[in-house]
């Protein structure tokens, strides 16, 4: 396995309680959209076994030729250990960076595309929306729905409604206006659903796409295939 330590570039303050760390992409590095990295902190393999609480799996929230590693990242006041050191590296401080993974790559199949997402879980789908701008083939539309109850919402810059490419973002700062959208959006009954989030809020999504008899096979999840049947073959409540 290959371990790179890269150093921080930029510090990005997006929200009050959000963080994006661009960390210099080593030479060769590259990934596809809607990868995820393990980012480690000094002195995670110091002993004899890794540091488990040193190390955390992040969605990279840039493409490659960016030139940056993006890690975007919401700390609170109360944290983790590894979040409270996170905090306060500084540019210039390295990080470790492995295991590079796309489990949510872009689908070009003809389809509408709906990116569903809580919080910072739109930090995964920048990187797809970005690669759709570049590249629409094979992509009938793309329609993100985000909700984050903070008001403070994500990479507002990007995601923007822009008719001309045939894309639409929309925003809600609460549950019940959110599942009302993901119910109307799953009125698309051959569409292509990505969702990003908390394991609770994959669950609920999942169940209300399925009540709306979405498919699994239409539902795409950022966890290994190893994982996907905890989620998409989990009983719904009759």
């Amino acid at each position: 396995m290959q371990i790179y330590w890269s150093k921080i570039n930029k510090i990005i303050d997006e929200t009050p309680e959000v963080k994006t760390y661009l960390v210099d992409r080593p030479e060769g590095l590259t990934w596809e959209e809607g990868a995820h990295i393990h980012l480690a902190l000094e002195g995670f393999n110091a002993g004899d076994k890794p540091n488990r609480s040193l190390i955390r799996h992040m969605s990279i929230s840039t493409l490659p030729h960016e030139n940056l590693i993006g890690i975007t990242t919401r700390i609170r006041e109360q944290c983790s250990e590894f979040k409270s050191i996170l905090r306060k590296l500084e540019i210039g401080n390295e990080v470790a960076i492995f295991k590079i993974h796309s489990n949510v790559p872009l689908k070009r199949e003809n389809k509408n595309v709906y990116l569903l997402s809580s919080g910072v879980g739109l930090a995964t789908f920048r990187p797809l929306v970005l690669d759709y701008f570049e590249r629409a083939d094979n992509v009938n539309q793309i329609h993100s729905l985000n909700i984050d109850s903070s008001k403070d919402f994500l990479f507002t810059d990007i995601f923007a409604s822009a008719a001309d490419k045939k894309f639409t973002s929309q925003f809600v700062d609460n549950r019940k206006d959110y599942y009302d959208e993901v119910k109307k959006l799953a009125a698309d009954k051959d569409g292509l659903f990505y969702v990003v989030g908390s394991d609770e809020f994959l669950k609920q999504n999942i169940e209300v796409l399925r009540e709306q008899g979405i498919k699994p096979e239409q539902i795409m999840l950022d966890k290994h295939d190893r994982q996907l049947p905890e989620f998409l073959e989990f009983d719904l409540p009759i």
